[in-house]
């Protein structure tokens, strides 16, 4: 591996980065390629004094020429927070769907391995659980959430016909719920949004009654996963479900925050946003069988690891904003 170079589109994201920071620190030479249109160059920084690392300020929209041989290429390049996908939502689609193309032309070009970072969104407001990959989903296609379910199905199908047509090595991961570290504060995902409520002292924004379920998978079970369905040999061109199979309400999850930040703020039920699944659980049998991977990190103890993270954050943009 470490003779080979890795591109990671999205590479100053939440998991971008997080990948990044992964290959640099075992010295393998990572190109980094960011639009920063929700990606952050703070989240990468402190990777900038590597000599294995270099940061490409580019839009995957338009074809990108690395200038030099590239051994993996990491699709992680789009929005993946409803209010962040939602605030131009003809530009996400557009970047899961001719920047995935124009990745995959990348990686035919230069023989490449490439893997997608697709999402539990596939699967629309699932009527079965847990989700295996097998399920074709109950998805909506004209809404406010499908610019994004809907680009990244359609990458999905460009992954098959590269794979199947052209012969180019793919990778699928249909990731689910992800939190920890490098987040923005102001995603707007779950997680993020109750830890900084929880942290300022506000009220946190419950949608519904709050039993919509999620299962939270730590950043690092995540990035495990995911190195290991990139070089893991053999036909795995077949979507693979990543995401920690325990399920959460969204109010335990609210009440584990609680917990473990020590406030003492109210919860503010809100009416439910149109089309939010009520329910997301990977079956993750695949994983454990192709790449025997399971996540390993409780949520409660990922609550712990990501809570001073935010806090640090917090005062930072706090002694930023005087």
């Amino acid at each position: 591996m470490e003779s080979k170079t890795v591109m990671i589109a999205g590479g100053a994201g939440f998991l971008g980065s997080h990948l990044c920071k992964y290959y640099t620190d075992r010295g393998v030479r990572v190109i980094c390629v960011d639009n920063l249109s929700t990606g952050r160059l703070k989240n990468v920084t402190a990777l900038m004094d590597s000599g294995a690392f270099r940061f490409c300020q580019h839009d995957v929209t338009r074809m990108f020429d690395p200038g030099e041989p590239v051994g993996f290429i990491y699709n992680m390049a789009s929005p993946a927070s409803p209010p962040r996908y939602q605030k131009d939502p003809i530009a996400t689609f557009e970047t899961n769907v001719i920047g995935s193309e124009n990745l995959l032309k990348l990686a035919e070009s230069l023989g490449a391995r490439i893997l997608q970072s697709s999402t539990s969104e596939v699967y629309g407001d699932p009527d079965i659980s847990p989700q295996a990959e097998s399920y074709t989903g109950n998805v909506q296609t004209m809404g406010p959430r499908a610019c994004y379910d809907e680009g990244k199905r359609a990458a999905e199908t460009l992954f098959y016909e590269f794979h199947h047509l052209r012969g180019v090595d793919t990778r699928v991961a249909r990731i689910f719920n992800t939190y920890g570290p490098n987040m923005d504060p102001d995603d707007g995902r779950v997680v993020s949004n109750f830890i900084t409520q929880a942290l300022r002292g506000e009220p946190l924004t419950v949608y519904g009654r709050g039993q919509q379920t999620r299962s939270f998978c730590y950043v690092d079970d995540m990035v495990a996963a995911l190195v290991s369905l990139m070089h893991a040999e053999g036909d795995l061109s077949m979507p693979v479900n990543l995401g920690n199979p325990e399920e959460f309400t969204v109010l335990e999850l609210a009440h584990k925050v609680l917990e473990e930040t020590r406030s003492t703020s109210s919860l503010s039920f809100q009416d439910l946003p149109k089309h939010d699944p009520t329910q997301r659980r990977p079956e993750i049998s695949r994983a454990r069988t192709v790449l025997g991977w399971v996540p390993h990190v409780p949520l409660r103890e990922g609550l712990q690891r990501t809570i001073p993270y935010f806090a640090a954050e917090l005062t930072r943009n706090a002694a930023a904003a005087e």
